[in-house]
């Protein structure tokens, strides 16, 4: 995983001010949703994923570092975990997601923990 999960890897193929907002995301087992929202700040990159019916129209916040790759020609995006990660992940907050560090410590803390 990566070294800092709230930034871009550098294999990951993102470019900086690329809009990924609409990007479909597949997770290691299918597809997940598409990103709502996104961030390219350094040291808080993350995607706001809207999953639609798949989890009951549930969004999480998946740190950057998740993203394994980015293919811009068809729109899609990446990740190095399972649906089932995802959807047992914290519970995505809007309003805390911004500005509180314990969530982001949380969530990256979830991310950051191997699978297996």
């Amino acid at each position: 995983m990566a070294e800092n999960m709230w930034a871009y890897q550098a294999t990951s193929g993102y470019q900086t001010g690329t809009d990924l907002a609409g990007f479909k995301v597949e997770a290691t087992d299918g597809s997940i949703g598409k990103v709502d929202k996104y961030s390219d700040t350094v040291g808080s990159a993350y995607l706001v994923v809207d999953t639609g019916m798949w989890i009951f129209g549930k969004h999480v916040l998946l740190p950057a570092g998740t993203i394994t790759s980015i293919d811009l020609a068809e729109r899609k995006i990446f990740v190095a975990r399972t649906k089932d990660d995802i959807k047992n992940s914290p519970e995505f907050d809007k309003d805390k997601h911004v500005e509180d560090p314990a969530y982001h410590e949380q969530v990256g803390t979830y991310y950051g923990t191997p699978r297996v």
